[in-house]
């Protein structure tokens, strides 16, 4: 059933977002950050720091996954249960970053636990064979998704964005790839380009090699003439075999897209004969059963999955579509024709068909997604009229769960290549900010908050309108400390 709830005022949230970055620098205060280093992290959280002092001899960083990375230094989670975390030294949080977005039902929910042990204890995690559980997950997301009539599981988002672009070069057989600028859709070579803000090309690509962006582009977000500028263009150098999209703007929204623009996205690739790929890692049943798809009455050509496809557990990516083109996935003996390059030993494991199955009845069955956007409706309201009565410069926004709190404005920032003596002055400035956004970071989580990079937030069906309101009091004990930084 499509969900019905609120979509973000687009313009209003730009506007905020504009001034944001014209003004000075707001964050918590350099003596309320000291505080916060030394009566919390230095009293309360001993034991992560100890901990990580011996990881940093054999762990690069310290961490092992980017998000793991909290200033002044990352903690050590031992426990999570539907919308709490809790530290080894004991400390409790409100989880708002809920595994990066796909424990829509809360952490570790016992109705899927359950259902886990029991495949332990008669299968156990792999075999490298074929399980049910596989065609039960198929079947499911095939019975919910509008554009999907086969699946090809993998092992991460990243994986299943590779896996797109080789159907649609072969499907198409065009050559570039185009994506929306800022957006990311994994770490792969081809798309590791124009990540987090539109026009820094490969500039953010340490590693990889320039020419394997030679048949990359991306477009600026919002912005369908830009896109068919693109498209155009590529008419002369190979065609377009795909234009990517976040359906609700990159970065899972960071940049807001107006409501109608997938529809546009959908027309022009339809002009230029390019295979529309929506990137759902975040929004897929999230958004909805159906996705953001279902939500803006919009068919892509193919569908890129992560996330919540293995409910939290590992294993985490799929990629679904119309069968004329999810053809090129065939496996074992289905030798038709040419198929494209993909494996994953790992991937489609019984674990997490058996834990992504019962994760997604699970959502079904106690409409989980409307429930979880309610509750980011209530967290956005507490934080904008926090916002407000502070006269904060700061934009509170959300599309259902999914919630953002923007203080700095870091994202918002753009490499315009027309102006190339504008470039050092974005470096600049976006580099302060992000500083700044991680002391917010610190900030929250000192209080109990736990945040996605100190900008966005997930709830999650787990939560209660009392959690929501004792999360929106912590804010405005961070909020209280805010001052002008020079």
């Amino acid at each position: 059933m499509k969900q019905q709830y609120r979509y973000v005022d687009v313009r209003a949230v730009t506007s905020a977002l504009d001034d944001l970055i014209r003004q000075p620098i707001h964050s918590v205060g350099k003596a309320a950050l000291k505080r916060y280093e030394t009566d919390y992290y230095g009293a309360r959280c001993q034991a992560s720091r100890a901990m990580v002092d011996k990881a940093v001899t054999v762990i690069p960083g310290g961490v092992q996954h980017n998000l793991a990375f909290n200033y002044p230094f990352p903690l050590v989670f031992t426990k999570a249960q539907d919308n709490r975390l809790w530290d080894i030294d004991g400390n409790e949080y409100f989880d708002f970053l809920q595994a990066g977005g796909p424990t829509v039902l809360g952490s570790n929910p016992e109705s899927v636990r359950e259902k886990v042990e029991e495949l332990l204890d008669t299968c156990g995690p792999s075999t490298g064979l074929f399980h049910e559980y596989e065609y039960k997950i198929a079947q499911k997301i095939v019975s919910l998704v509008p554009s999907v009539e086969m699946v090809r599981m993998f092992g991460s988002g990243t994986e299943a964005c590779m896996g797109a672009i080789r159907v649609a070069r072969l499907a198409t057989k065009k050559k570039n790839v185009v994506k929306m600028g800022g957006a990311y859709h994994g770490w792969s070579d081809q798309l590791a380009y124009g990540i987090r803000i539109p026009g820094t090309k490969g500039l953010q690509a340490h590693g990889v090699p320039g020419y394997l962006f030679k048949h990359t582009q991306e477009f600026f977000p919002n912005d369908l003439n830009d896109l068919e500028r693109v498209l155009r263009r590529n008419r002369l150098h190979g065609g377009t075999a795909a234009v990517f999209l976040e359906p609700i703007g990159p970065e899972s929204g960071t940049r807001p897209v107006d409501f109608s623009f997938p529809a546009g996205v959908r027309s022009l690739c339809d002009k230029y004969g390019a295979l529309l790929i929506f990137d759902e890692v975040v929004t897929g049943f999230r958004m909805g059963l159906g996705g953001a798809q279902e939500y803006f009455g919009v068919m892509p050509d193919l569908t890129v999955f992560g996330k919540v496809i293995a409910g939290g557990y590992p294993g985490a990516g799929a990629l679904g579509g119309k069968q004329e083109f999810m053809k090129y996935l065939g496996a074992g003996l289905d030798g038709h024709g040419k198929k494209a390059l993909v494996g994953g030993t790992m991937a489609a494991t019984p674990v997490s068909c058996c834990a992504g199955y019962h994760t997604i009845c699970e959502i079904e069955r106690t409409d989980a997604c409307l429930r979880a956007a309610e509750l980011g409706d209530r967290l956005t309201d507490g934080l904008k009229g926090l916002i407000e009565k502070r006269k904060l410069p700061f934009a509170a926004y959300n599309v259902g769960s999914i919630c953002h709190l923007d203080t700095v404005g870091t994202m918002h920032y753009a490499i315009r290549w027309s102006k190339p003596w504008s470039i050092p002055g974005v470096l600049k400035a976006t580099s302060a900010r992000k500083s700044e956004m991680q002391h917010m970071g610190a900030a929250y989580m000192a209080e109990g908050l736990v945040t996605l990079a100190g900008n966005r937030m997930y709830t999650s069906a787990a939560y209660t309108e009392e959690d929501i309101d004792a999360a929106v009091a912590a804010f405005d004990r961070v909020f209280d400390t805010i001052e002008v930084i020079d």
